[in-house]
């Protein structure tokens, strides 16, 4: 026997039964997703507006189940959507708004169904069934449509914050007579009296991503995490593929581990690279942490397929310096090093000795444990290379062992080829 004219009947009674409870209602659902989604509660303005949306998807929802309306022509409530739209502004992961409508489904049909006659089971049974697949149509066509104006206003929000994030960067690292406390408000970001670490993130390659930018500022956040960051980092793009982040570290720090970085650029995408500065105090300390990240950087993109994934100013400054005129560096180091300098596999092997066996202090025992091999093969290295100078070692042994670092961190772009 068909008896769905029998259930519509009993489902838009019991919506306009509802209706009369709507106050409450709303106020239950508002009061348990405050509670139970930590990410929504704790601003009284955005539960206010938490409170419209409710009882805006609840209204509209009634008058579905009342009216029998088309649940495919339903658009979210105007309420709802600049909720969503709110959310995103201020950086709500969007897995809240979507617990937020099954939790609120939740509430509603535990309420609707208190409220159901007792006595034919049957007909309870097939209210019940049609009441959650209409609730389900509801949640799930309303809940796509304020996802998709979430995503698309978390676009633009970040596009226009990051604008202005960038614009207050530039000229704080350009120009003096800054308003340094409107600057931190505007970057929501303390620069006085702070330990600041400077970094430099990029991608060496196009991998298709789609937001390559949300890629590097999760970096960011997940390093901050892992170095423990006393506060928030900063980090502005610099272009689609490239960006700045300074790291608040508390005062005793005077380096990153570069561990624990290249840990954070091998987590995914390998064309991930990064460039660290020395940690510095206070606006100047900012500026200059940034600037030693940034010639650490060209060292890295000098390099090319032979860079390693992270360089830090400590490593590489004598070398980023040199970076700023490479034609003249690259005649200085073939002047230096002679034959030594060509670009061949045997060449490498002897210059990579000589540089390990100097930055050990001239100790074959030292210089063989590093680099696992017997001190008889160091001894027969070391005075090959010193054929290829056509000196001894210990002549201009400063600008020797300077020469080998520009060609261990350079390579082939300072090479002479063969």
């Amino acid at each position: 026997m068909d008896r769905s004219a029998e259930v519509d009947g009993q489902i838009a009674a019991l919506a306009a039964q509802l209706n009369g409870e709507l106050a409450s209602l709303t106020a239950a659902v508002r009061d348990r997703l405050a509670t139970e989604v930590d990410q929504l509660g704790g601003d009284e303005r955005l539960i206010n507006l938490l409170g419209a949306s409710v009882e805006a998807n609840i209204d509209t929802a009634l008058h579905v189940l009342q009216h029998g309306i088309d649940i495919g022509r339903i658009e979210a409530p105007s309420a709802a959507v600049e909720y969503a739209k709110r959310l995103a502004q201020h950086g709500v992961a969007v897995d809240a708004l979507i617990r937020a409508y099954r939790l609120g489904q939740d509430t509603f049909l535990r309420r609707a169904f208190e409220l159901l006659p007792f006595g034919d089971e049957e007909l309870i049974a097939a209210v019940s069934q049609r009441l959650v697949a209409l609730t389900f149509a509801y949640v799930d066509r309303v809940s796509q449509q304020v996802v998709a104006v979430y995503e698309e206003e978390r676009e633009r929000w970040l596009q226009n914050r990051d604008a202005v994030r960038a614009a207050h960067i530039r000229r704080l690292l350009g120009e003096d007579g800054i308003d340094i406390a409107a600057t931190e408000k505007t970057l929501g970001y303390r620069l006085t009296g702070r330990n600041h670490a400077g970094v430099v993130l990029w991608f060496t390659e196009d991998k298709g991503l789609d937001s390559p930018v949300a890629v590097l500022e999760a970096s960011v956040r997940r390093l901050a995490e892992r170095i423990g960051c006393i506060a928030r980092p900063l980090f502005v793009p610099c272009d689609a593929t490239s960006g700045w982040a300074w790291l608040p570290v508390s005062r005793d720090v005077t380096e990153v581990n570069g561990e624990i970085v290249r840990s954070v650029t091998e987590d995914g995408d390998t064309s991930l690279r990064a460039a660290v500065g020395r940690p510095a105090v206070g606006l100047d300390g900012f500026r200059a942490t940034h600037r030693q990240a940034v010639q650490a950087q060209s060292v890295s993109l000098i390099a090319g397929r032979e860079a390693r994934t992270v360089v830090s100013f400590d490593e590489t400054g004598p070398i980023a310096l040199m970076c700023t005129d490479l034609a003249a560096t690259r005649s200085w180091l073939i002047d230096t090093l002679g034959a030594l300098a060509i670009d061949d596999a045997p060449h490498a092997r002897m210059r990579e000795t000589l540089r390990v066996f100097l930055s050990e202090g001239g100790s074959y025992a030292a210089a063989a444990g590093r680099l696992n091999l017997h001190k008889n093969s160091i001894q027969y290295r070391i005075r090959k290379a010193e054929d290829e100078l056509g000196h001894s070692v210990r002549e201009k042994r400063l600008h020797v062992e300077l020469a080998l670092n520009v060609c261990h961190w350079l390579g082939p772009a300072v090479l002479r080829p063969r």
